[in-house]
């Protein structure tokens, strides 16, 4: 089947979450899914992402949150793709400030610098707001997102990038919350280090023009899909700048104006 062929979707969302599901077990990236289900058709790639979510549950890992993923102008640029997409959050991706990362848990990683909002009451209305979001946020972390991808090369279309939970890797949290009281998300400036080297530059504007804006519009698409976002859920906003290649062990530390700071430690592969 070409990209432009018409899918048998119910077949299609089946072999898509096989294949993606594959590949994450083995570790061996996949060629893309988008042959099963088109380029565009964002709720066929969000049942396969949800399937597999199903999956991951019933095999024990509890859900925490959720992630906005292609926020950053620098990033969608780097995908081709200029829409925002949203992805689960689970137990065993969450790390903190320095807890070490094995490199094998990861396909293709790369890394991203964000701020982190902690919930503090649920957002459920479908025309969730700005105003919505500053009530609920308890508090606000530095945090970097280790991004992967189950496609081989990164060769993604929206559909591959959506029914791969966003392309979803790790994160890791500061342990200093921040209230948002007072704070312009926006204005914030971002410089991520790999082993003492800047490798990435942003600021909080870049992320659909506030991570609080871009925060809202995940509250709106997961009402709207019966998936609301609850009190105690992180949410991880979106990159503030371009993602950095992890290619092999490293240390990479955001640094965030008036946030403080978060480190990634990447070790070597473990048995």
């Amino acid at each position: 089947m070409t990209d432009h062929d018409t899918p048998d979707l119910p077949a299609g969302i089946e072999a898509a979450a096989a294949r993606l599901t594959a590949a994450a077990d083995s570790r061996i990236p996949c060629a893309p899914v988008r042959e099963f289900l088109g380029r565009e058709d964002i709720d066929a790639a969000y049942e396969v992402q949800r399937r597999i979510s199903v999956g991951r549950s019933a095999a024990g890992a509890r859900r925490v949150g959720a992630k906005i993923g292609l926020t950053a102008p620098a990033v969608q640029q780097q995908f081709g793709v200029f829409r925002p997409d949203f992805g689960v959050l689970f137990d065993d991706m969450m790390y903190a400030h320095t807890e070490p990362l094995p490199l094998n848990r990861f396909l293709q990683p790369r890394a991203e610098g964000e701020i982190a909002f902690v919930l503090g009451r649920d957002i459920d209305r479908p025309g969730a707001g700005v105003a919505d979001v500053l009530r609920a946020t308890e508090f606000v972390l530095p945090a970097i997102e280790i991004v992967d991808s189950r496609i081989t090369g990164w060769d993604l279309a929206i559909t591959d990038t959506v029914a791969d939970n966003a392309s979803s890797g790790a994160f890791v949290l500061g342990t200093t919350p921040h209230p948002l009281s007072g704070l312009d998300l926006s204005r914030v400036g971002m410089v991520l280090q790999r082993d003492g080297e800047p490798v990435s530059f942003g600021a909080g504007h870049a992320c659909l023009g506030s991570p609080v804006v871009a925060v809202a519009w995940l509250a709106r698409e997961l009402a709207a899909r019966e998936q609301p976002l609850r009190a105690g859920d992180v949410v991880m906003s979106g990159a503030l700048g371009p993602m950095v290649p992890i290619g092999g062990p490293g240390r990479y530390r955001l640094a965030l104006d008036g946030l403080g700071e978060v480190e990634a430690v990447i070790e070597e592969e473990t048995k």
